[in-house]
């Protein structure tokens, strides 16, 4: 894996799910495959956290995190492949991006069963996971919510492969006209290359999800949907891109093994991902 510097962000808080300290395990399982050399690592508290009136449970935990990840992105060379932890690791990661960036060249898409696009006053369960785009979006507590160059826009975004949102999503959605592209679009690489040029950006930032991919695919993942994305479309996929655009950056989100031997049976899987996103852009699966 060449030519990116990795961080490790083993983040559990952001997640809603009773089992998400196996978020810990699944990321230090990838560490273990990643080249020391060019690999960090941020350390997160072992404390859950308090919410601190904001809405988003465990809210003085994620700050935190998201104030270390920002420290260690500054030391390491572009592009950065962070790898969680839940999608609220990869929050500092994402505004790192677009801020190296500014003047909306980065579009982000973002391979996700679901939209990760609640506020806090439209979230279900109050966990962060299910709005760290709303928050690159601009729109969440202090210490979280995007600002300045780091703000994502909604017509740079185009979400790939989502296929579970809630009301106030769709809503969102809806109202703000963001793209987004079907698991069955995605049988054709090109249409999402095609929906990141009619964004007008020439950098792109890969967000994924694992549970994107469906879940004959891979076991560790704690929100499975079904009909999603198999890995050789998701990964010609993000070969595409990487033809076409520069790599901002990307991440690999919510590995949550059950076991070491179950990891093991995963990985194959996630290190075809990673190829795919550091790798030549051309063969292999």
């Amino acid at each position: 894996m060449s030519g990116a510097s990795f961080l490790v962000v083993p983040q559990w808080q952001g997640s809603g799910s009773s089992r998400a300290m196996r978020l810990i395990d699944g990321a230090e399982a990838i560490r273990g495959d990643l080249p020391a050399a060019r690999t960090h690592r941020v350390p997160v508290p072992a404390a859950a956290g308090e919410s601190l009136g904001t809405g988003v449970n465990r809210f003085s935990s994620l700050a935190a995190v998201r104030e270390a990840a920002e420290a260690e992105l500054a030391l390491l060379e572009a592009p950065v492949v962070t790898v969680g932890g839940d999608c609220g690791a990869e929050l500092a990661s994402v505004q790192h991006a677009l801020s190296a960036h500014p003047g909306g060249t980065v579009a982000v898409v973002w391979f996700d069963a679901h939209g990760d696009l609640n506020d806090v006053a439209s979230s279900p369960s109050g966990a962060f996971h299910g709005m760290v785009l709303r928050a690159l979006l601009g729109d969440g507590p202090d210490g979280l919510a995007s600002t300045g160059a780091a703000r994502l826009s909604p017509d740079r975004l185009v979400l790939a492969g989502v296929r579970a949102l809630d009301d106030g999503e769709s809503a969102y959605v809806e109202r703000t006209g963001i793209r987004s592209l079907s698991a069955g679009e995605l049988e054709d690489p090109e249409a999402i290359v095609n929906a990141v040029a009619a964004t007008g950006a020439t950098a792109v930032y890969v967000h994924i999800d694992l549970d994107v991919l469906d879940p004959s695919a891979i076991d560790g993942i704690g929100y499975p949907e079904p009909f999603g994305v198999p890995p050789e479309r998701l990964t010609e996929a993000i070969r595409a891109l990487r033809r076409r655009f520069e790599l901002a950056g990307a991440g690999l989100m919510e590995f949550a093994p059950e076991s070491p031997e179950a990891a093991g049976r995963d990985l194959p899987v996630i290190l075809r991902i990673l190829g795919a996103l550091t790798g030549p852009t051309t063969g292999g699966r």
